[in-house]
Parts: C-alpha cells; structure tokens; sequence
C-alpha cells in the first residue's frame, strides 16, 4: 500500500470515527434529554399525587369538622338548652342553682362560639381577620392566655376555600400554643400589602428543640401541607424557653 492510500485510508476511517462520535454523542444527549424529561414527568405526577392526596384529607377532616359542628349545635346544645331550662323552672331558686344556670348559660355560649369556628360552611361568611378575632376573644373569655390580633393594611378578597385553610393553619398553631406551649401571651398579626399577605402568629411559651421535616409531628406536616396546596411559604421558628413563631406569606393572585 503507497502512501497515497495510506492517507485515503486515513482520511476514511477518520470520517467514520468521526461520525461514530458524533452519533454517540447525538444519542447521549437525546437519551438526556428524555431521561429529564421522565424525571420531570415523575416530579410532576408525585407532586400532583401528593396535592390530590392532600386535598383528599383536608376534604375528609373538614367533613368531620362539620359534622361536629352539627353535633354541637343541633344536639348537645339543644340537651343543654333544655336542661338550663328545667333548672330555670325548679321552684327553689337557690343561689346554687343560679350559678349552675348561670354556668350553663356560658357553656352554651361556648358551644356556638365553637360549633362557628369549626364549621366549613360558617367560616365562608367570615373574613379571615374576623375568623381569628372570633379565636382570640373565645381565648380571653375562656382565660387560657391573653390573646391579641392586629391587622396592618387593607384586606383583600381571598377564595373562601383558600381563606378557610389559612384559618385552619393558624387553628393548628393556636392549639399546640394552648396544649403544649404554657404561654400567657399569644399574639397574631395579619399584614396585607397589595400582592401578599404577611401572617405572623407567636406566643411567649416554653417553645421546643425544632427538628427536621421528617422528624416533625403531625401537626406541623399539617400546616406544611395546608400551606403547600395555597402555594404560601410557611416558615416556624421555636427555641428553649424562647416561645414559637409563626410566619406565613400568601400571594394574591392577580
């Protein structure tokens, strides 16, 4: 073989090793390509499985909710009523038996006041600032802890649905706050602004070591969740003998 084909060969083996590259290449990037788009499809169907999933449960909890609320209202308020009643009717009007009427008039009051804030369809009437006053009064009537709310700016309309699992969120803060914090003090603050509302909600209890999200307990993934499906951005913050703070911020949409 002369030196002409040398170079001929060369040159041809060149070209196919080159285009042997240059497929390999090709189908390296398509097989990317596809690869990503699959992980995004997954990404997609496991976000949407986890939003219906979500839904599912709030739709299952705020079920129970009503029904409890009638429970309240239609039944063990109308057997207290009753009973207030026949006390009312005794003959012997003993001081005894005023305070009992008088204890069961504040019991039913209780009642309604709870059987309203636990109730889907009552709360679509309320604003979210009157929702949560309706909490902090019920608070100080009961005398768990001084509770105060401020609202900074001017309210904007929110879906009802959406208002309602804002509420729910702060709920889930106030009970653990009364449960578990020993706090004297709990203070919301609810900040619109003409894109978002800023919603901060802290007490002045004992407060906790925060843990991961894996390791937190079920009423913080209940407001993570609750928060995930009205895309707000929920942050807690907790330490030792320093209280609990919760800061939460949903976008209008235009």
């Amino acid at each position: 073989m002369d030196q002409g084909e040398v170079q001929s060969f060369l040159i041809v083996f060149s070209a196919i090793a080159l285009s042997l590259a240059v497929t390999v290449v090709i189908l390296f990037v398509l097989f990317q390509k596809r690869k990503n788009r699959l992980l995004k499809q997954q990404a997609r169907d496991k976000e949407t499985f986890e939003k219906e999933l979500s839904e599912t449960q709030i739709e299952i909890r705020e079920e129970t909710l009503r029904n409890i609320s009638w429970e309240l209202h239609d039944n063990i308020g109308q057997l207290m009523t009753l009973a207030k009643i026949q006390v009312q009717m005794e003959g012997s009007k003993t001081p005894q038996l005023e305070e009992a009427t008088e204890t069961m008039g504040k019991a039913i009051q209780e009642l309604r006041a709870l059987s309203k804030l636990i109730n889907p369809e009552a709360l679509k009437s309320l604003s979210l600032a009157e929702a949560v006053q309706l909490e902090m009064d019920r608070f100080n009537r009961m005398q768990f802890l001084k509770a105060s709310l401020e609202v900074k700016g001017d309210s904007k309309p929110i879906d009802p649905k959406e208002e309602i699992i804002l509420f729910r969120i702060l709920q889930e803060f106030f009970s653990n706050t009364v449960k578990h914090s020993k706090a004297s003090e709990l203070q919301v603050l609810l900040n619109y602004t003409d894109s978002s509302l800023a919603i901060t909600a802290k007490d002045n209890g004992i407060g906790f070591k925060q843990k991961t999200d894996a390791d937190s307990g079920i009423g913080l993934k209940n407001m993570r969740n609750r928060a995930k499906l009205v895309k707000a951005h929920l942050e807690l913050f907790s330490e030792k003998n320093e209280g609990t703070q919760l800061k939460m911020t949903y976008n209008f949409v235009d």
